[in-house]
């Protein structure tokens, strides 16, 4: 079943409260998927292009981090910095995106990389969303725009590695509500003509897999969204997340539920109403039930 929410800020004040709006919200979806819930979440960028950010999970909560920062720095002779996030790491590195891949693989074959880019960090667990959220401070953090999903796993066990947000691109995060019955076919083409590898059984990863090839080939978010209508079978809903915006997608069938709303400060989707309802000003907002088939963006990505 599951449970998306997605909040983007278009008032800049209200960045620092991002955590703090969108904590009820993902809990209000609890009992559209307790196994497990994540977030993606966008925030303090990288101070320059030569810098990545990548969000690391390793299944040893005692796993030693320090480790693999002297291994960067005195290996391959990159600056590294990790702080430590209950379960997760945060590394920032000078190392481009093939050399920290393959540096940490080598390092640790179970460090599994949650996210990377200059923006996102992504932060899940299996456990009920308000644990998640509590675990990470959710309500703590700022940033610009954020997507959840609250999982009730029906295709895959109910891992860190397999819950939502999944990340297959620099800043890109994908969540989905639903399921596609093309994803094994496409997860081998993916793999073959971009070298994009999918980690776990999800086919929501096969899905930002898909997504991340199309912008690796010079088209925008909208124009991949576009394409996905005609090569991705199932029923789904997607919310979508890059550095510059915040995108939702509905199949031609639109069996799965949604609702988005939106106000002078924000806009905001969830799978029901009741998610939304916490959000200041509220009751004046422009709401309604995004049509089948139709890509609805925000942010730069509108364009």
């Amino acid at each position: 079943m599951c449970g998306i929410v997605g909040l983007y800020l278009k008032n800049p004040a209200l960045e620092p409260e991002l955590g703090r709006l969108f904590t009820p919200m993902l809990i209000e979806m609890s009992d559209r998927g307790p196994d497990s819930a994540g977030i993606a979440i966008y925030q303090e960028p990288v101070e320059d292009d030569e810098t990545l950010k990548l969000v690391l999970f390793h299944p040893d909560d005692e796993f030693g981090w320090d480790g693999l920062k002297t291994s960067l720095e005195e290996g391959l002779q990159l600056s590294a910095s990790i702080d430590d996030i209950a379960s997760h790491a945060v590394l920032i590195s000078d190392g481009d995106e093939a050399m920290l891949r393959d540096a940490i693989e080598a390092f640790d074959a179970d460090i599994q990389i949650m996210s990377i880019g200059r923006v996102i960090e992504i932060y899940k667990e299996a456990g009920l969303p308000a644990e998640v959220a509590a675990r990470f401070e959710l309500e703590a953090m700022g940033g610009s725009h954020i997507i959840g999903h609250t999982r009730m796993a029906t295709e895959s066990a109910v891992t860190t590695a397999g819950s939502h947000p999944f990340s297959t691109g620099l800043d890109l995060c994908l969540v989905h509500n639903g399921s596609l019955s093309n994803h094994n076919w496409l997860r081998s083409e993916i793999e073959r003509r971009h070298g994009i590898t999918c980690r776990t059984e999800n086919d929501t990863e096969v899905a930002a897999a898909y997504l991340t090839a199309k912008l690796l080939e010079g088209r925008s978010l909208h124009q991949a969204l576009d394409a996905s209508i005609q090569d991705l079978d199932g029923f789904y809903t997607f919310c979508v997340g890059t550095a510059d915006g915040f995108a939702v997608l509905r199949d031609p069938i639109a069996c799965k539920p949604a609702i988005l709303a939106e106000t002078e400060d924000w806009v905001a989707m969830a799978s029901e109403f009741r998610a939304l309802a916490s959000l200041p000003g509220v009751g004046e907002a422009k709401v309604w039930e995004p049509e089948p088939a139709t890509v609805y963006s925000w942010g730069r990505e509108a364009a």
